[in-house]
């Protein structure tokens, strides 16, 4: 993978084909300070504007492109990085893997909370890892009411919603969500009647003094990539029809719709939703109903065996991160009478958490 000179021709060689470069491509390009802000990269001219751009000089120099184009501009670009641009290195799938997983997993994503976490190369790590396996565990932050805000911007920005800036997970009487019961809590996904779904879900231990109430994980392209294999017939219905999810108390009714299996433009998987509390499939055929019912029916299986699921508890001081488009999670009924059980949460969006995995990618270097 290299740039190549034709002439005055810029060609991108990768081996497999050759392309030609544009040269208004590479005009709008050019970092110069005259033409782009350093504080903030933002281009001080319009490319739109540009008109019959060509390459009047072309060379090649070490690891530089030196080119002059023909409204008089010269400037030098790093070879590398339009090789990187030109294979998309950027696009966090490309430079981090997913991990799919199930109930074999055997070491939870964990890392150790300290006061300069937020700027750390161990920040760095844990969103790497975030992106891997879809969650990930931060010991040792401390217990202090509304704690999870400060620790969520320093990723990003919180997602607000009707239930606030951020939310108590406990036991109360008249719960507008099953969430704050004691009752067992199935698979599931957050939010889905939401525009858009909220991205992550922030959960931070306070207080934990019962036995049961055992989180639960279950990374839902691993269960994907089990249907389609197994079940193409069920994995294909989930991903076409649009079940709309429904959320409604006193003051606001919430309504959206999605596939229960989002594939996005390459077939890859981009979205889980699973909330059977909320969800209303639309009066399809009824032929076309009995195969999604069984197909939701054998998904909802896999969600809930122990083949796919993961247990554990959090003790005060840990918070877990969790894709709630990817991951579902859940809880084992508690006894409140036992103690006390005291959770909070927050929502942030991928955008947050990308941008902090780029920032610390090229503070560090890496």
């Amino acid at each position: 993978m290299k740039i190549e000179l034709d002439n005055k021709k810029i060609i991108f060689n990768n081996k497999y084909n050759k392309t030609e470069i544009h040269p208004i491509w590479l005009r709008e390009r050019v970092r110069d300070e005259k033409y782009l802000d350093k504080n903030n990269d933002q281009r001080l001219f319009d490319p739109s504007l540009l008109n019959d751009i060509n390459i009047e000089n072309a060379q090649i120099d070490n690891n530089f492109l030196k080119l002059t184009f023909n409204d008089g501009v010269t400037s030098k670009f790093e070879i590398s990085k339009l090789t990187s641009e030109f294979l998309d290195s950027e696009n966090l799938s490309n430079t981090v893997k997913q991990k799919f997983w199930d109930s074999s997993l055997k070491n939870n994503p964990t890392y150790k909370f300290n006061k300069n976490f937020s700027e750390s190369r161990e920040m760095f790590n844990l969103l790497k890892s975030f992106y891997e396996y879809g969650f990930v565990i931060l010991k040792n932050v401390p217990t202090k009411n509304n704690y999870i805000v400060d620790f969520a911007n320093s990723i990003g920005s919180i997602r607000h919603t009707n239930f606030g800036e951020f939310f108590n997970v406990r036991s109360v009487p008249s719960p507008n969500d099953l969430a704050y019961t004691s009752l067992a809590l199935p698979p599931h996904t957050d939010n889905p009647y939401r525009k858009p779904v909220p991205c992550i879900q922030l959960l931070h231990c306070l207080e934990n003094e019962v036995s049961g109430g055992l989180s639960t994980l279950v990374d839902g392209f691993k269960v994907a990539t089990h249907l389609k294999k197994n079940n193409p017939e069920y994995f294909e219905i989930l991903t076409k029809i649009k079940v709309k999810f429904k959320f409604s108390d006193k003051d606001v009714v919430l309504e959206n719709k999605g596939e229960l299996i989002e594939l996005d433009e390459k077939n890859n998987f981009k979205q889980i939703r699973f909330n059977t509390r909320l969800d209303y499939v639309p009066p399809l055929e009824k032929d076309q109903l009995d195969v999604y019912y069984k197909a939701r029916k054998k998904i909802s299986d896999l969600y809930n065996s122990e083949r796919f699921r993961i247990k554990f508890k959090l003790t005060p001081g840990d918070i877990i991160m969790m894709d709630n488009h990817r991951l579902l999670h859940g809880r084992t009924v508690y006894d409140a009478n036992e103690g006390k059980r005291f959770l909070q949460g927050c929502y942030i969006d991928h955008d947050s958490s990308e941008g902090k995995l780029r920032h610390l990618k090229r503070k560090f270097d890496l």
